[in-house]
């Protein structure tokens, strides 16, 4: 039988969910519903993404200096004064010096060994360590070593972790799933196509980072006349006039680019619903939780082709050079006739039922019982 079992919180963000809350939730929800859990947070309100009655404790935000100790702080927060027995974290950062219990870390992508440039939101001393950890791998092979086993959320990044002979432990895909439907906000699977004579709308739901490659879809709205690109997340000034800037040199006409800034989960669904496609010219993904959620609704997805989103989406996908806003542009012409729209809307809702939180949560405690 498994002792007390605390899962790292710490991620789930307070304003609005990104890939690494959404996990977190996601996955704490499904698994509490099979074993008892105490979720370590760092703010009260984090609290407020999970089910009613989570036990908690409270740690270190693990951007501060002191998370190399967190194992040692964790070791003097169980309740009634015991260690945790396993500690699971969606993050492979958690200090794991002095620790009493069994550790399982996460490592989700590889993208940022690629594509050093760290989050602009993260603070001027973690973005200097972030740059400086991701110039070689014998860091990251030191900290996964360190733990008891490591989870990653697909095949495609298992895949690139052996290449790398990141870790020695072992390595379970524990997949990431869409986010729960709004109980608000009724979904019904679609029966037709968006009529031609209202605004066809592409929705983009991601980061504005250089490796998200959103320049490809900005250029070739300039070939989608009666398109409306609808791009969901917030945004920085700068990187909006950038992209403005693009599109007006590539002759694309003012009102095919709505920035809306942040969504609501209901109005992200609402617009995905209203949708001819939700579009992505990713170089590089961790996995693409927006593909899923799409698929999910019943809206085509059309995607840059990159091994991750094969994966997800398998023939379901309309798949395009990322470096092409041509090819992009003709992947979205080739799903205006019905018949060919609603095959692919009803075979996205077939692929989407591969990955559910449920499932997840089944993995992630197949392998905490094995340590």
């Amino acid at each position: 039988m498994l002792g007390p079992v605390y899962f790292d919180c710490r991620y789930i963000r307070v304003d609005h969910h990104d890939g690494i809350s959404r996990f977190s939730a996601g996955l704490f929800g499904a698994l509490s519903k099979l074993i008892p859990l105490t979720a370590i947070i760092s703010d009260d309100r984090q609290l407020t993404h999970l089910p009613k009655g989570t036990k908690s404790v409270k740690l270190n935000d693990p951007t501060h200096w002191s998370e190399p100790l967190a194992a040692l702080k964790l070791n003097r927060l169980g309740e009634g004064n015991r260690p945790p027995a396993i500690v699971y974290s969606p993050m492979q950062t958690i200090g794991a010096t002095g620790r009493k219990f069994k550790l399982v870390l996460t490592l989700h992508d590889l993208i940022y060994y690629r594509h050093p440039a760290p989050p602009p939101s993260m603070p001027l001393a973690v973005r200097i360590g972030w740059r400086l950890f991701h110039l070689t791998y014998w860091p990251q092979r030191w900290i996964l070593n360190a733990a008891d086993a490591v989870v990653t959320v697909s095949k495609t990044t298992a895949d690139l972790m052996a290449k790398h002979r990141l870790t020695k432990r072992d390595i379970c895909v524990v997949y990431n799933a869409a986010g729960d439907l709004d109980n608000r906000y009724e979904h019904r699977a679609p029966t037709h196509r968006p009529v031609a004579d209202q605004p066809q709308r592409l929705v983009y739901m991601g980061s504005f980072m250089d490796y998200k490659n959103v320049s490809t879809l900005v250029r070739g709205m300039a070939e989608l006349p009666g398109y409306e690109l609808h791009l969901l997340s917030r945004i920085a000034p700068a990187r909006k006039g950038e992209l403005v800037a693009e599109a007006t040199s590539a002759g694309v006409a003012a009102e095919a680019l709505v920035f809306h800034n942040g969504v609501s989960e209901s109005r992200y669904h609402q617009l995905l619903d209203s949708a001819v496609a939700l579009v992505h010219a990713s170089h590089d993904e961790g996995f693409g939780i927006p593909v899923v959620e799409s698929m999910a609704r019943g809206i085509p997805v059309i995607i840059s082709d990159i091994p991750i989103f094969h994966e997800i989406a398998g023939g379901v996908g309309h798949y395009f050079n990322p470096e092409s806003p041509t090819e992009f542009a003709s992947a979205v012409k080739k799903l205006e006739n019905q018949g060919a729209w609603l095959e692919k809307s009803r075979a996205g809702l077939e692929q989407a039922q591969l990955f559910s939180w449920d499932s997840s949560a089944v993995a992630l405690l197949e392998l905490l019982q094995s340590l």
